[in-house]
């Protein structure tokens, strides 16, 4: 699976440049994200705005990437969502165990602000 990955200060962008994160590409993506936080990277914005579909698969590895990060005391805060998997995530009540923003900017406030802290 592609993704795009930029830096800015201590926070890492992310983006799936997949349509699906699903079980035919969710141990690669979660492996490429797992690989930034080993490289020191603890606060991560995972922007899913091209991505239409995610399955058990793929939340699966989204909450692996919390847990990893959570070992390094870091944060992850999702953004970008499409409806149909915003909505995933207020079935699941997921959007109550990750912090969710609208876009990019509202995200990188709160992880620099979390960072600050």
């Amino acid at each position: 699976m592609n993704i795009e990955t930029r830096k800015e200060g201590e926070i890492v962008f992310v983006k799936p440049l997949s349509k699906n994160i699903d079980a035919s590409v969710c141990t690669d993506f979660k492996g490429r994200v797992v690989d930034l936080i080993n490289q020191g990277n603890n606060f991560l914005l995972l922007n899913l705005s091209l991505v239409d579909f995610i399955d058990s698969s793929g939340l699966g590895a989204i909450i692996s990437i919390l847990k990893t990060l959570k070992l390094s005391n870091g944060k992850i805060v999702i953004c970008d969502m499409k409806n149909p998997v915003l909505n995933l995530f207020k079935l699941t009540r997921l959007d109550h165990v990750f912090e969710i923003c609208s876009n990019e900017k509202e995200g990188l406030a709160l992880l620099t602000k979390v960072n600050k802290e």
